[in-house]
């Protein structure tokens, strides 16, 4: 935990310097929210579910731009070889990413909830609601990491990363947009088989691409 926790701490002092991920982030973020804030009809009946689509559409482009380049990032700079080269597994690695991924992410969706839920006017700060934004980071901070990792070698990897990581991230994506609908409509209470399932989507990928993560980086 040592080792991953220094890796966390390095993502942070170079977020801190050179501002690439959390400012575009956020921008995206909520450039997203207002632009479909006007596409979607929230006068009437469906507005939660419509409100909890656009949310989740938000927060599943910015983990692209920002989660999806974190390893690109590491290849142009020249220091992807170097972590290659610390004497910690490849699990370790991934863990380390992983954690100042998500917390990027976090900090977008802390920043965009508070925004949403004045445009929309929907109870996107109730516990509950945070909560489903909390299981669906972690399951987007661990693809986007693994197949950051995956398409950073590529000279496509723009194109690549969304390839990846939208379907394996739609189980994710619907069972928040189900969930959250749930929370908006007043139905928190039926939500906890939404949370068990997207409880072990998080366990599952965490677990593979902690196994697999090696060879990736070896790849």
């Amino acid at each position: 935990m040592k080792a991953v926790l220094a890796l966390v701490w390095k993502d942070l002092i170079v977020e801190l310097r050179a501002r690439e991920f959390i400012g575009s982030m956020v921008l995206f973020a909520l450039i997203t929210i207002v632009t479909l804030n006007f596409a979607f009809d929230l006068s009437g009946a469906g507005r939660e579910e419509s409100g909890a689509g656009g949310l989740w559409i938000a927060f599943l482009f910015a983990s692209v731009l920002g989660v999806g380049r974190s390893f690109a990032v590491e290849r142009d700079r020249g220091t992807l070889e170097g972590l290659g080269l610390l004497p910690v597994p490849g699990g370790t690695l991934f863990l380390g990413k992983f954690l100042s991924n998500a917390l990027f992410l976090l900090l977008v969706q802390l920043v965009s909830l508070p925004v949403f839920a004045l445009l929309y006017t929907l109870p996107a700060l109730r516990p509950m609601a945070i909560l489903f934004v909390v299981v669906g980071n972690l399951g987007l901070a661990a693809l986007g990491t693994l197949f950051s990792a995956l398409s950073a070698s590529s000279r496509s990897r723009e194109l690549l990363m969304p390839l990846l990581l939208f379907p394996l991230a739609l189980p994710i994506v619907i069972g928040c947009v189900r969930a959250t609908t749930m929370v908006y409509t007043g139905d928190g209470g039926e939500t906890w088989p939404w949370f068990n399932l997207l409880a072990a989507f998080d366990v599952m990928f965490i677990a593979v691409a902690y196994a697999v993560f090696d060879f990736v980086l070896e790849e």
